[in-house]
């Protein structure tokens, strides 16, 4: 069996980098004419998922299929419940995923994709709302939809105008502008973001400084008229370099660091009481705040230890180390 070798001109390397400069700068472009045509299909599309008291099912073939799982999984991470059903499973029991409550989106370039038709057809026999994805609207996809996303009349920017390339690009930031607007509408917070996002760097970085501050027996704490000697027991046995000090009502008054006990260093410091050496009206954080504000307090004071209060009361103690170990810093 004989075999043919492809054939191809070398690229110099300027002529490697004028190839990918075309392809998106084209595909920018794509995208720019695709957020000028946006209009009613588009805010009743968010709509449509607002209301959605179910889940979007998102689904799409060949390439259209990646795009598809990608529009779901961002959906299902800014908080609108999603996933991705294969059109050929569904054609053989996966159809049983899709109940009435959902909304489906299919993404198709040219609407005729014949493996979504049974799809299709089953959104229209139990009324579930379907949205189409699609550069034709007079497609089978376009005509059967209850609403249509038209992609602009932009051609593939590959040579040969075949392989999916400027529709994708525009399928995938038109599934991200659909989830955004969504989450907007939503008021979908950095909080809630958090809470979809509990592993990595993102989930870290969105961590409050009450998810990671030391609270309860292992806060060290001190009464305005305890003895420095007592003082330096509790600052020994917590090992955070620090001590808070509260008034008879509870209140955070003042703070006892390393340095404190430097400038006080005498004869008679372990006589002393607390008030007479601290810090009064030590700076402090809320619990509610992200951890990643606290480490930009902390490193702006040049401090390593911070008091969290709520209702002008301590509640945890904050130490650059945890952050640290926690991964934030």
């Amino acid at each position: 069996m004989s075999k043919t070798a492809t054939k191809y001109k070398p690229m110099s390397d300027q002529e490697i980098l004028h190839a990918a400069a075309h392809v998106l700068n084209a595909e920018g472009d794509a995208l720019k004419i695709l957020a000028n045509e946006l209009g009613d299909s588009f805010i009743k599309a968010a709509q449509t998922i607002l209301a959605c008291k179910g889940r979007v099912i998102v689904t799409g073939m060949g390439k259209s299929g990646h795009v598809a799982r990608k529009i779901a999984a961002t959906l299902a991470s800014t908080g609108t419940p999603a996933h991705y059903v294969h059109p050929g499973e569904a054609s053989h029991g996966d159809l049983g995923m899709i109940v009435g409550d959902d909304v489906v989106i299919a993404l198709s370039n040219s609407g005729e994709t014949a493996e979504l038709a049974d799809m299709i057809a089953y959104t229209r026999r139990f009324g579930i709302p379907l949205i189409a994805m699609t550069r034709h609207e007079t497609s089978s996809l376009g005509d059967a939809s209850d609403i249509t996303l038209r992609l602009p009349n932009v051609p593939e920017v590959c040579p040969m105008g075949l392989a999916p390339t400027t529709s994708t690009t525009m399928m995938l930031a038109l599934g991200d502008a659909l989830a955004v607007a969504v989450m907007e509408s939503k008021g979908f917070a950095a909080e809630d973001f958090r809470n979809f996002h509990p592993g990595g760097k993102l989930g870290r970085t969105l961590m409050r400084v009450g998810d990671v501050m030391r609270k309860g027996a292992d806060m060290p704490l001190v009464g305005e008229n305890d003895a420095m000697a007592q003082v330096l027991v509790v600052m020994t046995q917590k090992s955070l370099g620090c001590a808070g000090v509260v008034g008879a009502d509870g209140s955070l008054v003042g703070i006892i660091t390393d340095g404190d006990l430097r400038r006080h260093m005498n004869s008679d410091l372990t006589t002393r009481s607390a008030a007479q050496v601290m810090t009064k009206n030590p700076m402090n954080v809320s619990p509610h705040i992200l951890a990643a504000e606290a480490i930009k307090i902390l490193n702006d004071k040049a401090r390593t230890q911070l008091f969290v209060v709520e209702d002008s009361k301590p509640v945890g103690v904050l130490h650059l180390h945890d952050l640290l170990r926690a991964g934030i810093a």
